[in-house]
């Protein structure tokens, strides 16, 4: 948003602090709590604005006014007379110097960067010099009048997509028709004309305040829920299983609105509903805090495993994609907007119960205008799961959620270990699961025989798993190798296209817990890679 104020704000930070005074401490106070602030959230990029302006626009000015000065010849007479008044004070000068040795001695400290100044000065003004002052200043005031021209070319851009109504669009087609598109309007509309005045619409938070304000219905979420756990709840309904999103939607909701038809709709945005859900759910997607479980796995759109499973999916691709339909015993499709940007669903079966407490233990303030909602008790089972989450932007909290925020920032880090994190968590479920049913499927741990152990070993070559092995070992991260190798203990005889493996780089990384694990399951540490090296060879390195 700020464009080239990006670099001109800190430019004009830097010349008020050379000139500080009351009205540069002003604007060095607004600068550094603006920046605070915005850092913690971006949406306070509002409160940047004005001192960003304001601090570019003394940098301008201080380029255009030296600019122009060097252009029109300011300047020269007042250097002419600065030397004439040097010249005449070097007499009273001399005569200072030999009855005060001590400012003799500091005058000599001095004396290298005053002749510094003074030979650049002269050549400054030299007919070379303020040729090639006179080229720079060009060049500057040429550069400045570029980026102002797309510095406005940008604000009427960003002006028109702030202010234009976000939701009536333009659209084309594939002919090249220009057409409007007013699917968003029309279903709010929709809403307000064919549902009970008490209905309650289930919808992600974005199109919260559109439902209110157009459609005069209640809805779950909106832009003013702070209450980041409820946000959560909503987005572990949406991208939680079909069976687990009814079981909440049917205690706080009577339809359910879904944005489709592409672009940035729910399905677009909800692997960011998933990780929302999982900061409070935190077995909504177990073994990784950034839930890459749920999304898409190619650029085709095929939905991952739990994404095509989920409560969304299924009610944005309801006959849309082949085999998808939603469940008739819980949703009615009852509206689809002439392009499919809009698709409203009755839930069926809503708990009566749960509505009619809710609108019973209902608490306002002594006006009647602010009620903080309660959830009804048939949620109780699914509430007792949560743990309240610590927002980094949350001031007035003082306790935090270090462990779940550095583990988020890790995964974001190394995508790689964070999928192959979920990929183990989901194997262990599995096994798990076939524990449970021991009765019926005998269980056994997973071995490997010695031509499967002999083939992996003998195949050298650079894969995504080996570079991951190899940042989990150099790491040391013992807990994440012990349960890659309990889901698949092929992966201890992994080696890379040089021929070294796990033994090698533990051994390279001195890291005897490693080593001893290997060991038990039988790795060599005797074998030599592409230039002859033996495990021990490094450690002798």
């Amino acid at each position: 948003y700020l464009h080239i104020l990006c670099i001109l704000a800190p430019a004009g930070f830097v010349i008020v602090l050379f000139r500080f005074g009351d009205a540069s401490c002003f604007l060095f106070v607004y600068a550094v709590t603006a920046y605070f602030f915005s850092h913690k959230m971006v949406r306070l990029i509002l409160l940047t604005a004005p001192i960003a302006s304001s601090l570019g626009g003394i940098a301008v000015g201080r380029v255009v006014a030296w600019s122009v000065s060097v252009l029109i010849g300011e300047g020269e007479e007042e250097e002419k007379g600065t030397k004439k008044s040097g010249s005449k004070s070097d007499g009273k000068k001399e005569g200072k110097k030999r009855k005060d040795k001590k400012s003799t001695s500091n005058s000599h400290g001095l004396s290298g960067v005053t002749a510094i100044r003074d030979g650049f000065v002269e050549a400054s003004n030299s007919t070379e010099g303020k040729i090639v002052k006179a080229i720079a200043a060009i060049v500057l005031l040429g550069s400045l009048y570029m980026q102002a021209s797309t510095f406005k070319d940008y604000s009427w851009k960003i002006s028109a997509g702030l202010s234009n109504p976000s939701i009536i669009l333009k659209g084309q087609t594939r002919e090249g028709n220009i057409i409007k598109v007013d699917d968003y309007r029309e279903a709010y509309w929709w809403l307000r004309d064919n549902t009970p005045e008490d209905a309650r619409i289930m919808a992600w938070w974005d199109y919260g305040y559109q439902i209110t304000g157009i459609a005069n219905r209640t809805t779950i979420a909106d832009g003013n829920t702070w209450n980041h756990e409820h946000i959560a709840l909503l987005g572990k309904a949406l991208t939680g299983s079909v069976e687990e999103g009814y079981a909440i939607a049917r205690h706080l909701a009577d339809y359910v609105l879904i944005w489709g038809g592409g672009g940035g709709d729910d399905l677009a945005k909800s692997p960011h509903l998933a990780r929302i859900a999982n900061s409070v759910y935190r077995d909504h997607c177990p073994g990784d805090v950034t839930c890459r479980a749920f999304g898409f796995v190619d650029r085709k759109g095929t939905p991952s495993p739990m994404m095509e499973k989920s409560f969304l999916y299924n009610l944005h691709s309801h006959r849309l994609v082949p085999g998808v339909t939603a469940d008739p015993e819980k949703f009615e499709p009852v509206y689809r907007s002439k392009y499919g940007k809009v698709r409203i669903y009755k839930i069926l079966g809503v708990s009566r119960k749960s509505k009619k407490w809710v609108e019973e233990n209902r608490q306002c303030d002594a006006g009647g205008w602010f009620c903080p909602g309660q959830y009804p008790p048939g949620l109780k089972e699914i509430l007792d799961q949560k743990k309240d989450f610590a927002q980094l932007e949350d001031f007035n909290r003082g306790d935090s959620d270090a462990e779940y925020q550095k583990e988020y920032f890790e995964n974001l880090n190394n995508p790689e270990l964070a999928r192959k994190r979920g990929e183990i968590k989901r194997k262990e479920e599995e096994v798990d699961e076939l524990e449970k049913k021991k009765d019926q499927i005998p269980t056994k741990v997973k071995t490997l025989s010695d031509e499967e152990k002999v083939e992996i070993y003998s195949t050298w070559e650079d894969t995504e798993d080996t570079t991951l092995m190899w940042k989990i070992v150099n790491g040391n991260v013992v807990d994440d190798l012990e349960r890659w190798l309990k889901a698949d203990p092929g992966a201890a005889w992994l080696r890379s296209a040089d021929g070294r493996g796990p033994m090698w780089w533990a051994f390279e990384s001195k890291n005897q817990d490693i080593v001893t694990i290997l060991m038990k399951m039988g790795v060599p540490h005797s074998d030599m890679d592409k230039n002859g090296l033996t495990p021990v060879d490094l450690l002798k390195d």
